[in-house]
């Protein structure tokens, strides 16, 4: 469990591929705090740390995280948005992220906001995901690359974010450009409502 508050970014030093799984290494400043087996969501996916040697850790992703995420676009010298599992006597200073990205999306537009910046992301309308709960709503929280924000004018099929100079400055929005490829996680209460609501339909059904 996360939340979607980013503690760095971390540099991707190493990929290699075995069958249909990838190893990726890389390197940050809480790699002397790490162990094995301990969870790290990477661009807001959850990977489980397999490796750790001298000042860095590796983590694998198998086929279908990297084709549900943008993991599989990384190349070596990439910035990753790192954040560690949440503390349970911790502040939800974010929103409840799980690190399972349901898709990906493309950034359509980038416009000022006298100082902070408006990125549109568009991604592919899905009526059967949306009826699952696999939306967005204004105002509510979405993550981004592993980042928690709230939702501006959002479509079937996109959403405005607003990102502050800090935010911009210490994320890998910083890397962003129109037509780059983010992963997306939708709000799981909107999931647990839609399907309360299916449930309720079944029920009436029958």
């Amino acid at each position: 469990m996360f939340s979607g508050i980013v503690e760095e970014m971390a540099k991707v030093v190493d990929i290699r591929k075995y069958g249909e799984n990838v190893d990726f290494t890389l390197t940050c400043s809480f790699v002397n705090e790490l162990k094995i087996d301990q969870s790290i969501a990477h661009n807001g996916v959850c990977l489980t740390v397999v490796r750790l040697i001298d000042d860095t850790y590796t983590v694998t992703a198998m086929k279908e995280t990297l084709e549900r995420s943008n993991l599989g676009l990384l190349k070596v010298g990439d910035r990753v948005n790192v954040e560690r599992s949440m503390l349970m006597n911790g502040r939800l200073d974010g929103h409840i992220v799980q690190g399972h990205v349901d898709h990906t999306a493309r950034c359509t537009a980038m416009d000022d906001a006298d100082g902070s910046t408006y990125f549109t992301f568009e991604y592919e309308p899905d009526a059967a995901m949306a009826r699952r709960g696999y939306f967005t709503v204004d105002k509510g929280s979405v993550t981004v690359n592993g980042v928690s924000l709230t939702v501006c004018e959002p479509t079937d099929h996109s959403f405005k974010v607003a990102i502050i100079p800090y935010t911009r400055e210490n994320t890998n929005f910083a890397d962003i450009v129109v037509g780059s490829v983010v992963n997306i996680e939708f709000d799981i209460l909107g999931k647990y409502i839609a399907r309360l609501q299916e449930v309720r339909e079944l029920r009436v059904e029958s």
